[in-house]
């Protein structure tokens, strides 16, 4: 075969790039489409990748929607995307339009470590039967497993219980609580899906913790959107295992649990947990049906999605409802007032005390708002063209969705970058929800666990001011409120004292 030489070199190369520049156009048409959403100029081939900061995608965001509007698109390498931002935008997509707004784009990372059409879990599932059965499952197994009854509530008290004595541990010395909220909020998921507590010295469940802070940072970052954007990257052997190894340890330890759950399961028995329960449907729904969505695959998702959206979000709230707590010591005095007025020293807290806590429900909504979780939100799909603020959006479009510019709109907060509980209270004191919050975000994609994620927030929070005075540590600077972001925003690293009231 005859070798490359320097006359024909050139002429390839040129072919290829005229190839290449052809092909971006291809994947750039719907940018030409009337009335498609402005934007800022792409890039041939990265389109407009090296424009944003994937280490701080809400700034970057912001910055765009001031200039091009609440509604603008985005050139992702071949991936047309469209970011949604405001109330008005974010409800006409997601609410009144969700049929065609619900689906997920492919995420080509996670299909290489395992999640396929068979094993999409509830959070990443395309919309359609799988999803729907899978969600309707969750939520009903978790039902029947205690979400919203006195069984539940008691384990929650319980568990509070352990984590006020580790806490005390520290006999007032500073120390940063991240951790210790991490694993009672997951002692929650695990009773539900394990039927098991975890010992908080136990260095499986140290490990469990280690991978999951790990996971979550590699699920973030230019990384993760480069190979997802240009999946062909993924083809190089081995690569996908290497750029997230813990995440792949993750999935494999959650499989040693499982196998754990199933070989301790007397079949003539009820079910234990959500674990048990899906392999009942297994057994029922799967029979004849290869197409089912009840697989062990799938199991290993539903699990994952659950443990760590379960736990991540929760606990990350505790950690910014504290840090707001000794930064603001006359807001956590009024709730401490609060508490004593209603709840006393002699009984835990009940989730029937809300009614009669008014000020406390304002502060952990506020604490919500103002954190600011999941700024990005997960992003959708439209499943057909959409209109949106009036502009045309084509089927298979990548929506975005600004959850920080609704829990951050100027022209709906008092005062949107600070921490002020009086946003949910009326002239009476009252307290109120405002439609603008949507931390879990809206329409058939909201957040499942919304229900118990109201629960902990409330049982924990009030049971840890019952019982201690949260200051900062006397020989350290004030920490700072403004948070980092990796898919999650978190505080920045911080210590406090827990003084026994």
């Amino acid at each position: 075969m005859a070798l490359l030489t320097g006359d024909t070199v050139a002429p390839l190369a040129v072919a290829l790039a005229i190839f290449f520049l052809l092909l971006d156009l291809v994947h750039r048409r719907a940018r030409w489409a009337p009335r498609y959403p402005p934007g800022p100029k792409a890039l041939p081939g990265l389109g407009n990748m090296l424009q944003i900061d994937f280490q701080d995608m809400p700034n970057s965001m912001g910055r765009l929607q001031r200039r091009f509007g609440d509604v603008f698109s985005l050139q992702m390498a071949w991936t047309p995307v469209v970011v949604l931002n405001g109330l008005v935008a974010m409800r006409e997509a997601l609410v009144h339009q969700s049929e065609d707004t619900s689906d997920r784009p492919s995420a080509p990372t996670y299909e290489h470590l395992g999640f396929n059409s068979h094993a999409e879990g509830v959070i990443l599932a395309r919309y359609g039967q799988a999803w729907r059965e899978q969600r309707r499952f969750s939520l009903s197994t978790m039902r029947n497993f205690g979400l919203g009854k006195k069984s539940l509530e008691q384990w929650l008290t319980e568990e509070a219980g352990y984590l006020c004595e580790a806490f005390n541990d520290y006999a007032g010395r500073p120390f940063s609580p991240k951790v210790l909220l991490n694993k009672a909020v997951s002692n929650v998921i695990s009773s539900l899906i394990y039927a098991h507590r975890f010992e908080y010295q136990d260095p499986r469940f140290i490990k469990l913790q280690q991978l999951m802070d790990i996971s979550l940072k590699e699920d973030s970052g230019f990384l993760r959107e480069v190979l997802n954007f240009i999946p062909v990257l993924l083809k190089i052997p081995g690569l996908p295992a290497k750029a997230f190894p813990g995440l792949t340890a993750l999935l494999n330890m959650l499989d040693e649990l499982i196998t754990e759950n199933k070989q301790s399961r007397d079949p003539t028995e009820a079910p234990r947990n959500l674990i048990d329960a899906f392999l009942d449907e297994v057994k029922v729904r799967a029979k004849g049906n290869p197409s089912s969505s009840f697989n062990d695959a799938n199991l290993r998702m539903v699990i994952a999605d659950l443990f760590t959206a379960g736990m991540v979000t929760t606990s990350t709230t505790l950690v910014w409802a504290l840090l707001l707590m000794i930064l603001h010591p006359e807001v956590q005095r009024r709730v401490q007032q609060e508490i004593d007025e209603v709840i006393g020293q002699a009984r835990p807290p009940e989730m029937g005390d809300q009614a009669r806590m008014p000020y406390t429900m304002a502060v952990i909504h506020e604490v919500q708002r103002f954190g600011d979780l999941l700024p990005m939100g997960i992003p959708h799909m439209t499943s057909r063209d959409i209109e949106i603020q009036g502009f045309l959006i084509p089927k298979g479009t990548t929506l975005l969705t600004n959850l920080s510019s609704v829990l951050k709109d100027e022209s709906v907060w008092a005062k949107p970058h600070r921490f002020h509980p009086e946003h949910f209270l009326d002239a009476q004191g009252h307290f109120v929800k405002h439609e603008a919050f949507m931390p879990f975000s809206a329409g058939r994609r909201a957040c499942l666990g919304e229900p118990l994620a109201r629960m902990e927030l409330f049982l924990f929070f009030t049971v840890l001011l019952q019982r201690f005075n949260f200051e900062v540590p006397a020989d350290q600077p004030r920490p700072s409120d403004h948070g980092v972001f990796a898919t999650v925003r978190t505080p920045v690293p911080y210590e406090l004292c827990a003084v026994s009231r």
